[in-house]
């Protein structure tokens, strides 16, 4: 018996895999083969991830790893996520450096994958060598998003406006604010200011957008964009304070001098 449905298991997913599907639940799986047994189907699906032929990303969730990807032993993040993220049944976008790279705005594939979403918090998640990192947004708006397609479907992921504005807010994630002015530096051209809108002012942090601003304006020397932020943030209402550029600096001491209000307390310069 074991034996039968170990075969009945492995048939299953080679069906689905001729199918074009990449990843399949153990709920799935149950609804499926409803004759095999639960300890038994376990035993199966640890015997096909010894092998090779499949991986558990999370509880209950499963990578299916074509031939193509066998050497790597997972498959690419873009692939997988959204068809995750629906397991789940959560908000979601790929943000940071990783949107970032998808709009040829990073010099170097990131080494780790960023996905926003909704809480409640998920863990970071490290398998054969992918390392994914969620950081959990309160609001996830999306008309701020974007359909990329993948090859097996589509993914998520934040406009150029957005991904700037969390690069700016986690800066940390993302190497400190002197990587995130080179990835800017790219990234400005593919922002269209037409999204400075009340939808992306309420989606984000007053004080985002005054760092952003300040970095546009003054350092990455795009004045244009920086006109039409400044501009849009009076007619949707924003109000300025003074803040600090690095808030793990001290702030005291060091000017504002600058329409942002952005207390310029560390020197970034553009590394060309």
């Amino acid at each position: 018996m074991p034996r039968q449905i170990n075969k009945n298991v492995s048939q299953w997913i080679e069906t689905l895999e001729k199918k074009g599907r990449i990843s399949f639940s153990l709920y799935q799986l149950g609804n499926e083969l409803p004759d095999c047994s639960g300890v038994a189907v376990r035993s199966a699906l640890k015997r096909l991830s010894k092998k090779g032929k499949i991986v558990s990303f999370h509880k209950g969730f499963y990578l299916i790893i074509s031939a193509q990807y066998a050497t790597r032993g997972i498959l690419p993040a873009a692939l997988f996520m959204d068809n995750f993220m629906k397991y789940l049944n959560r908000s979601y976008y790929v943000g940071l450096l990783s949107a970032a790279a998808l709009y040829g705005a990073a010099h170097q594939q990131p080494q780790e994958y960023f996905v926003m979403t909704d809480f409640p918090v998920l863990r970071p998640s490290r398998k054969k060598g992918l390392e994914v990192n969620f950081i959990s947004k309160r609001n996830i708006e999306n008309r701020l998003l974007k359909e990329r397609k993948t090859e097996t479907g589509y993914l998520k992921v934040s406009s150029a406006g957005l991904t700037a504005c969390d690069l700016v807010q986690y800066e940390r994630r993302s190497g400190g604010l002197g990587r995130v002015v080179v990835v800017l530096n790219e990234l400005v051209d593919e922002i269209d200011p037409r999204e400075f809108d009340s939808v992306f002012f309420s989606s984000v942090h007053s004080t985002t957008v005054q760092r952003l601003g300040y970095l546009t304006e003054k350092v990455i020397n795009r004045e244009k964009l920086a006109d039409e932020l400044f501009e849009a943030s009076g007619k949707n209402g924003l109000k300025f304070f003074r803040i600090p550029l690095k808030t793990s600096l001290p702030a005291i001491g060091y000017s504002s001098d600058n329409r942002w209000k952005v207390i310029v307390n560390s020197e970034i310069v553009l590394e060309e």
